[in-house]
């Protein structure tokens, strides 16, 4: 014959949770401190890209940019 026996259920006692406000306000600000840091670094990177490309542009003389290129070389 077959014994079905009872399942053994271990309790274990746990404290109950608890919302910490205090570490969503602080964990919110160093999310906002490191994306400010990262947007300033990208607004540099990007300005400094933009003033180095007309700076190269600008190391061409006028007169090279205006000439229209008549000259024939065979």
């Amino acid at each position: 014959m077959l014994l079905l026996q009872e399942p053994v259920i271990t309790w274990v006692k746990v404290e109950k949770p608890t919302f910490d406000l205090v570490g969503v306000v602080l964990g919110s600000f160093k999310l906002a401190g490191f994306m400010l840091v990262a947007a300033f670094v990208l607004g540099v990177l990007g300005g400094l890209l933009f003033v180095f490309r007309r700076r190269r542009v600008a190391a061409t003389p006028p007169v090279q940019e205006l000439s229209l290129h008549l000259d024939t070389h065979p």
